[in-house]
């Protein structure tokens, strides 16, 4: 596939993200914009320059910690926005537009599965007066919620991109998928212990410092 077709591609699911926050009635204040624009770029350096490259082109990364965070803390459409911004915008400086394609629709998933149990699901906001190891299960289901769905879509959607965008030849890209679902599933789970760890420091700061919207 072109060049001009994988950025064609990378422009049309930027669309349906956007269609979604649409769909979905996603408020964007100041606040929340911040937010999404702090955590993006700090899902881009956790990327670019912590992360371990291995095989076929994966590596380990702790990247969507702040995806699942930022779905945490604001709602799905923003913790969907925040890491496939960053983290496409990573492969968009690497000149990969369409790994950029993929990790935008993968990162938009990602957050829009932690903010939907999270939410809609487990009603975190909630959950504090539940006990304190209650809140800390229901916070851990909700990052780990999106990032476990990440550990069977990220696999099977690279195996598109891999055959039908990069040409690869059925054996590789079969080789590649079972590579790819082990080092995702070590991503998930150090990630989902670094955003739990860190919406159980930041989430109190936040909210008293009035940059949260108010939780049902």
């Amino acid at each position: 596939m072109d060049t001009a077709t994988m950025w064609l591609l990378l422009f049309g699911a930027v669309a349906l993200a956007l269609l979604v926050a649409a769909l979905t009635r996603t408020q964007f204040t100041v606040q929340k914009i911040s937010i999404v624009g702090v955590m993006a770029a700090l899902s881009f350096v956790a990327y670019e320059f912590f992360r371990i490259p291995f095989a076929g082109g994966s590596s380990f990364h702790l990247g969507n910690t702040f995806t699942a965070l930022t779905a945490m803390l604001l709602d799905g459409v923003s913790g969907g926005l925040a890491g496939a911004i960053g983290l496409a915008l990573a492969d968009v400086i690497a000149g990969d537009p369409g790994y950029a394609f993929t990790t935008f629709i993968l990162k938009f998933i990602i957050g829009l599965v932690c903010g939907a149990t999270a939410h809609k699901l487990l009603h975190l906001g909630s959950r504090k007066a539940d006990g304190h190891a209650k809140y800390i299960a229901a916070v851990t289901v909700s990052a780990f919620s999106g990032l476990f769905v990440n550990v069977f879509i990220d696999p099977l959607v690279g195996y598109f991109r891999d055959r039908f965008i990069f040409g690869q030849p059925v054996e590789v890209a079969t080789v590649l998928i079972k590579v790819t679902g082990g080092v995702t599933l070590v991503n998930s789970l150090l990630s989902t212990v670094c955003a739990v760890a860190l919406y159980l420091v930041l989430e109190p700061a936040l909210q008293r410092a009035h940059l949260l919207p108010k939780k049902a």
